[in-house]
Order: C-alpha cells, then sequence, then structure tokens
C-alpha cells in the first residue's frame, strides 16, 4: 500500500508568496509575455507592448471648423450688425462646410449665421473674424511623431479611435496568458452532460457532482486579461492525470489543476507537478484554501487549487490573479477597502490567515458586515458577498462590534442603498429582494437568517434595518409583539405584517410513513431535522410539545439542526432525516408532501426611524404591489390578505 502524502509544509501567506515568485523567477517567466499585433476592433482591454507614435498630424490640413464663408480676416475688418460688409466670392471668399480644407490665401471662416447672400457672387457679413478663428490649424489635436499611448496601456475605446486617427489600423499588444484548467475527480461530470441525462429521465445519481470550479475559474481569468482553455474532466487516475498536464504545458502559459491537491489516496495534484518540475509550496496557513500547491511544472507555473468551490476562488485570487496580471506587465488593481463593524462573534484559527465572505449596508452611520457561511463549499457565498474580511494569522477572531477591514467586491454605491435584513428566513423576504431588483428601485435587500431572536439582537446592537420574526407568546396566544417589548425597551418599533404562512411537517412525497401528528415524531425509526434555537419555527415546536406532553429527548434527530426552512426540507429530500418542520413553501419548492398543523403570523420588526426612511420608502410601496403579493401567494401556504399592516 502506497504512503499517503500529507502537505509538505504549512507556510505563512507572505512566505508562500516568496518561494513561488523565486521559482518563477528561475524559468525567467516572471517577464512579461511577448507581444502580438491585431486590428484596433479586436484591441479593446488589451494591454500595449509598446508606445505607439502619431504617423500623422490631426486634422493633417487646415480645417474649416465651422461652416460659413472661409475669408482672409483682415478683408473682414469693421463689419458690424449695423454696418455690414460686402464681399465678392471668388478664390479668397469661398463656401466651406465643417472639415472642408481651407482655401488657399484664407485664414478665417465667417459662421453662416453671420453670412446674408444678397445674389449669385455677393455676400454680406455682419460681424468681423480674427486670423484663424473657427479654423483648426493642422496638428491642433495631435502633431506627427507625438505619442499617443504608452506602454502597459489598458486599451479604452478612446485610445483606439485616437490611435485609428495618428494613422494605424493595428497595435501591438501584450499576448494574453493562455491558462489551461484541468477539473480532476471520477465523480465529475459536466453542466452539459447532466442535463443531457436529465432530459431523458436520468437523473443525476448520489455521488456524482456536477463539475462547475472550472466555469468560475474561467470566468475569473478571462476578468484579469487572461485565455482560459476549460479541459474536460480527468478520472482520478495518475497516469491520465500526466497526460492531460503534459498536453496543457504545451499550448499553454499558466497550469490550473482543480482538485487533488490534499491528502488523499487519489489526490495526484503534487505527485505529477514534482514529476514535471518543482513543487515550491504545499499547504499555506489560510483559511479556506489551506492545501493549496504552488509550483512548476515543464517550466510552467502550475497551481494546485483545492476542489471546493470557494477555496478555489480565493486560492485563485491570492495567487493566481497576481501572476496573470504580471505576465501582462501590470500590477494588480487594488480593490477599494472599507473599514466596517462585524455583526456577530467571530472565532478564527490562531495559526491561519482567515478570509470572510460577508454582506455590508450601513445602519444608522456605520457600515455593518455580515459574515457569510464559511463553508468552503458554499458557492451561495461567492455569490452574495459584498466583501471579504480578512483576519490576520494569530489573531483569535473577533468580537460582535469590532472593527474590520473589508476588501469590496461590489461598488460602494450600491452598498450604501442596501437594506439589511437579519433574522428568521422566510421565501417571501428572497422573493422581496428580486422584485425590488426588478422594480428598478435602487434598493437592495441583504438577508441573513439568524433566527427570530438574532434578528431582534441585531435591531438591539443596530446592526440591521429590520428583522423577519414569527415569536408565539405562549401565555397569550400573541405573536411577536410582547418579545418587541421585552428585547427591545427602549426602541420605537413598527411591526409590519407580512403574511400568516403554514407551518407543518415536510416529509418524502406520498408521506410513506403516514405522519400526522406531533405523537408521530416518537415512533421508533422516525428521524426528525429541527430548526436552530432562538427561531420562531423552534419556539413554536416546543411550545406545542409541551401543550401536548411531548418530551424532546424521545425524538431522535431534536438535536440536529438547520438555520432555515429550506435547509431542512433538503435534509428530507436527501433522505437524511424522515420529517422536518417548516413552510409548505419549501416542501413545494422541492417536491415534497406538506403535513399542515399551524398557522402562524410572520412579520417585519422595523425601527421606526428606518420604516420612515427614504431608503425603505421603495420596501413599502412594495408590499402593497399586487404583483409581488401574489408571486408570494404562488409559493404556497402564504396569507397576504393583511401584508403592510403596520402596529406602533
Amino acid at each position: 500500500m502506497s504512503k499517503r502524502r500529507y502537505y509538505l509544509e504549512d507556510r505563512a501567506l507572505d512566505d508562500a508568496i516568496a518561494r513561488f515568485e523565486a521559482a518563477i523567477a528561475r524559468t525567467g517567466g516572471l517577464r512579461p509575455l511577448d507581444s502580438e499585433t491585431i486590428p484596433l476592433a479586436a484591441a479593446r482591454g488589451r494591454i500595449t507592448a509598446a508606445p505607439v507614435w502619431a504617423a500623422r498630424s490631426v486634422p493633417h490640413y487646415h480645417a474649416a471648423a465651422m461652416d460659413g464663408i472661409a475669408v482672409r480676416a483682415a478683408a473682414t475688418a469693421g463689419a458690424t450688425e449695423s454696418s455690414p460688409l460686402q464681399l465678392t466670392l471668388g478664390e479668397q471668399v469661398v463656401w466651406v462646410d465643417t472639415g472642408d480644407p481651407m482655401p488657399p490665401g484664407t485664414d478665417a471662416v465667417v459662421m453662416a449665421e453671420n453670412v446674408q447672400v444678397l445674389d449669385e457672387m455677393t455676400v454680406a457679413i455682419n460681424a468681423a473674424v480674427a486670423p484663424w478663428q473657427h479654423v483648426r490649424p493642422l496638428g491642433e489635436d495631435i502633431v506627427a511623431t507625438e505619442l499617443i499611448v504608452a506602454e502597459g496601456v489598458v486599451l479604452r475605446p478612446v485610445d483606439l479611435g485616437a490611435i485609428a486617427a495618428a494613422g494605424y489600423a493595428t497595435v501591438t499588444v501584450r499576448r494574453r496568458p493562455r491558462v489551461a484548467i484541468i477539473p480532476t475527480g471520477t465523480e465529475l461530470i459536466t453542466p452539459e452532460a447532466a442535463a443531457a441525462r436529465e432530459a431523458a429521465g436520468q437523473p443525476v445519481q448520489p455521488g456524482e457532482i456536477i463539475e462547475f470550479n472550472s466555469l468560475i475559474l474561467a470566468g475569473m481569468v478571462e476578468e484579469w486579461g487572461g485565455l482560459p482553455t476549460r479541459m474536460p474532466p480527468v478520472p482520478d487516475r495518475q497516469d491520465l492525470l500526466r497526460a492531460a498536464v503534459t498536453e496543457a504545458i504545451a499550448h499553454h502559459d499558466v497550469i490550473v489543476i482543480n482538485a487533488g491537491s490534499s491528502a488523499g489516496s487519489e489526490d495526484y495534484t503534487a505527485t505529477i507537478i514534482a514529476e514535471l518540475g518543482e513543487v515550491a509550496v504545499h499547504g499555506v496557513a489560510i483559511r479556506p484554501g489551506h492545501p493549496v500547491i504552488l509550483g512548476i511544472a515543464g517550466g510552467k507555473p502550475a497551481f494546485g487549487l483545492p476542489g471546493y468551490p470557494v477555496s478555489a476562488a480565493l486560492t485563485a485570487e491570492l495567487f493566481l490573479r497576481p501572476l496573470l496580471y504580471r505576465l501582462q506587465g501590470l500590477t494588480p488593481p487594488a480593490r477599494p477597502k472599507v473599514t466596517a463593524h462585524i455583526s456577530r462573534k467571530l472565532l478564527s484559527p490562531m495559526g491561519e490567515d482567515e478570509f470572510v465572505r460577508v454582506t455590508l449596508g450601513r445602519v444608522d452611520g456605520r457600515l455593518i458586515a455580515t459574515p457569510l457561511s464559511r463553508g468552503a463549499g458554499v458557492v451561495t457565498s461567492l455569490i452574495r458577498a459584498d466583501g471579504i474580511a480578512h483576519i490576520p494569522r494569530f489573531s483569535e477572531g473577533l468580537h460582535a462590534g469590532a472593527e474590520v477591514t473589508v476588501e469590496l467586491l461590489r461598488p460602494q454605491a450600491e452598498i450604501e442603498a442596501t437594506i439589511v435584513a437579519i433574522g428568521s428566513h422566510d421565501l417571501a423576504l428572497d422573493l422581496l429582494a428580486g422584485y425590488l431588483q426588478r422594480a428598478g428601485t435602487g434598493r437592495r435587500l441583504s438577508s441573513a437568517n439568524v433566527g427570530s431572536f438574532g434578528g431582534l439582537m441585531a435591531l438591539k446592537r443596530r446592526d440591521a434595518h429590520l428583522a423577519g420574526i414569527h415569536l408565539l407568546d405562549e401565555e397569550t396566544g400573541e405573536y411577536n409583539v410582547s418579545y418587541v417589548r421585552r428585547y427591545l425597551p427602549d426602541e420605537e418599533i413598527v411591526l409590519v405584517h407580512l403574511a400568516n404562512r403554514e407551518q407543518g411537517f415536510l416529509v418524502a412525497p406520498g408521506n410513506p410513513l403516514g405522519l400526522s401528528t406531533l405523537h408521530d415524531l416518537t415512533r421508533p425509526g422516525v428521524r426528525f431535522v429541527n430548526r436552530q434555537r432562538g427561531s420562531g419555527t423552534r419556539v413554536l415546536l416546543d411550545y406545542q410539545l409541551r401543550q401536548a406532553g411531548i418530551d424532546p429527548g424521545a425524538i431522535t434527530g431534536y438535536e440536529r439542526e438547520e438555520f432555515t426552512h429550506m435547509a431542512v426540507a433538503a435534509a428530507v429530500q436527501s433522505g437524511a432525516a424522515d420529517v422536518g418542520l417548516g413552510i409548505r413553501a419549501a416542501a413545494q419548492a422541492l417536491g415534497l408532501t406538506f403535513i399542515p398543523l399551524f398557522s402562524e403570523q410572520y412579520d417585519l420588526a422595523i425601527p421606526r426611524r428606518h420604516w420612515e426612511s427614504d431608503l425603505l420608502a421603495p420596501l413599502r410601496q412594495m408590499l402593497f404591489d399586487p404583483a409581488y403579493r401574489s408571486a408570494v401567494e404562488a409559493l404556497g401556504g402564504y396569507d397576504v390578505s393583511r401584508m403592510g399592516e403596520a402596529q406602533r
């Protein structure tokens, strides 16, 4: 049995970068790539490989700058509105249009509106002109041999126009780095193959993974000026991976192998790179992305990026991005950074630089950063992230409210127009975010799902504009009011009704176990999946269990927690659980059977200063929009008849 390979090292980020650059430098691979000459029409966004000097002047002749008559300026002296001057058309008094060459012996243009035609040969002018007035002299814009665009410039449309005007149809630019992206894994299938199988009634099987990392990485490479090639997935065989890498080396400048970088028995990336060159770094003290490989294969920079999408994206940002810019003779453009306040406590490993994706929004004058899921495989965190917060190595993390530096992934203007919602998850809120965008309101709704109690605490800390809550008062049977009074006594809160919704069992299609009451949860062999403590659904369940005299300890799976209704539905759909408590819309979305049990009230708790603000004005209007209300009803299990009612 072969000996399992573990990380060669666990290097600090700065040290890893230095070692990798030194390895590339030994091959001469840090110099900008060679050049190519291309048509101007194909050159936008490319980088000039040499200065562009004007081959001709612009304009290359004395040109009329106005419609009118070309004249000798001296011949117009004394002309005024009250005392027009008559001129005879001829060699030195000639009609011209804008852009026409100036006739010999003329040095000015009288605008047409100052010229009156008296007969075929005679005109009168009511304004004198000075020499070279309304004339564009030769070289006014560009003089031949003048520098038009320097070397190392990213060509804009206006640059292309100037180069064309200066006498060229082509331009010499840096060649785009050719990047081979090689996905690895026997379990991988392409999106195209998956779609074809689904169309044929052959769904993707457990254990099969749709390969999408190469789409993400290829898009990033294009954004950074590279020319990506997505190669077919390579099964977990050392000989096949070696052949794929060898082929890629022959036609590309940079090699990216995705997955197989860790310590598994079928992780061959480090071995192949070492066989074909040198492994400079295997294992960097970062999270996510710990097992990244940096090396040289066949004299070309080679990367072994982890298979999880968030890890792959981050390591590409840290190591591949600067290399591609350098190969084009550029410095990577720095992204804007802001200082924000973290919305909840974050623990971080002492020995690693951690990069946490966050959503951002300004609440009561402070920029609030709300951490997204830190799982390396959570691709939705890539979609939703507004920025990346860096927690430095040897830091234990951040306390709630602490300042953190965030590198922006989204324009700051969008962040300033963001409505921050923290609280209980609901599909109607997800839908609301889309309707606000679709209506062109200029507002963006960012939601973080932490449960109803977590939402109230976020309002208390002034970390959110609103919180979705559905908390049942066990003594009064009333929803939400008593909790707002208890936890936010010093805040003037408006409770805005969003919907009444059904809660019930989410079970496999057809309800094969015949579940119908809470007592059925205690039956042997029934596996339950719960919501997290502090969520309104958990409060409702615990209340109903007490009312029914059921011991939670008798429910298998009571301690297993998920943070959203959709996560509960997914657990049931996958077979990891037999039943969960959730809303009808979640069951409907994933094709599950729904067993209705309760009706509950879902409200938005909003401080009055936010409810009445300009920022939330589009949201206030959207709650009364018939199209939005109909869309919420179509989710299933929602009563929107009182949507938008405000209780102060």
